[in-house]
C-alpha cells in the first residue's frame, strides 16, 4: 500500500535546543527556554492553520529530572506561565490541550494549571495538543502493561494495546521532526512512531520558523509511505 498526504493527520516535535541557543549567545540557559516558548506559540498557530488535527509537543522528559534543580523549578515555572499566557488564544482558535505523561509526579501547582487549563479548552475542536510533560515512552509502555494486567484483560493485539497508552484514540504521528541537530527520538512516541515519517533539522529550537515548517510539511506531502508495503 502506498499513500501520499498532503496533510499530516497527527505532527510530533522534539523541540530541541533551546540551551546550545542561548550559550551561543552568552545568555542563560533559562532565557534560551523563553525564546523556545514564542516558537512553541508560533508553531501552534501555524499547524492550526495548515489543518493540522493533532500536535504533541515534547516540553519535558523523564530524563530532565536529571538537570539542575534550578533549571527544572524554572522550567515548570515557566509551563503555568506559558498556559496563563496563552489559553486565551488556545480558546480562540478551537486549540483543545491535551497533556501526555506522568503528571502525578509533578508539582501540584503545575498539575492545577494543567487540570484548569484542559478543562477550559475541552471544547475546542480544530486541533490537539498534546504537551508531553514528565513523558517517557518506555514508561508509557510499561504503565500499559501494569494497566493491562490489573484489569485481567486477556486479548490484547498491537490495535488494542493502543487504548492503554497515552495517545488512546489519536492518530499515530504520520510526521516526527527534530529540531537541534541530533538524530535520535530520545524516548518519544516510540510505539506510536513505527511508520511515522521522520525529519532532523540543525536547526535550534529558538531559531526555527514557520517557513521551514512549512518546508518539511511541502516535503513530506511528497514522500510514498509505503507502511511495509511494495
Amino acid at each position: 500500500m502506498t499513500s501520499t498526504n498532503s496533510v499530516p493527520a497527527h505532527v510530533g516535535i522534539i523541540m530541541d535546543g533551546n540551551g546550545r541557543w542561548a550559550e551561543k549567545r552568552g545568555l542563560t540557559r533559562t532565557e534560551g527556554h523563553r525564546a523556545g516558548v514564542r516558537v512553541v506559540h508560533e508553531i501552534t498557530q501555524a499547524s492550526v492553520s495548515y489543518g493540522i488535527g493533532y500536535l504533541t509537543l515534547f516540553a519535558f522528559s523523564t530524563e530532565n529530572w536529571k538537570r539542575s534543580y534550578e533549571e527544572v523549578n524554572f522550567l515548570f515555572n515557566l509551563f503555568v506561565q506559558t498556559i496563563q499566557e496563552y489559553l486565551p488564544q488556545l480558546k480562540e482558535n478551537s486549540v483543545r490541550l491535551n497533556f501526555i505523561g506522568d503528571v502525578s509526579s509533578i508539582p501540584l501547582f503545575v498539575r492545577t494549571a494543567l487540570a484548569r487549563s484542559a478543562e477550559e479548552t475541552h471544547n475546542g475542536n480544530k486541533m490537539v495538543l498534546n504537551v508531553a510533560i514528565n513523558y517517557g515512552s518506555r514508561n508509557e509502555i510499561v504503565n500499559a502493561v501494569r494497566t493491562i494486567i490489573k484489569l485481567e484483560i486477556k486479548d490484547i493485539n498491537e490495535e488494542s494495546f493502543k487504548n492503554y497508552l497515552y495517545t488512546a484514540d489519536q492518530p499515530d504521528p504520520d510526521l516526527i521532526i527534530r529540531t537541534g541537530g541530533e538524530k535520535r527520538l530520545s524516548n518519544f512516541l516510540l510505539y506510536q512512531s513505527i511508520y511515522s515519517e521522520i525529519f532532523f533539522t540543525e536547526t535550534l529550537w529558538p531559531d526555527f520558523t514557520c517557513e521551514e515548517y512549512y518546508s518539511i510539511l511541502e516535503e513530506f506531502s511528497h514522500r510514498k509511505r509505503r507502511f511495509g508495503g511494495l
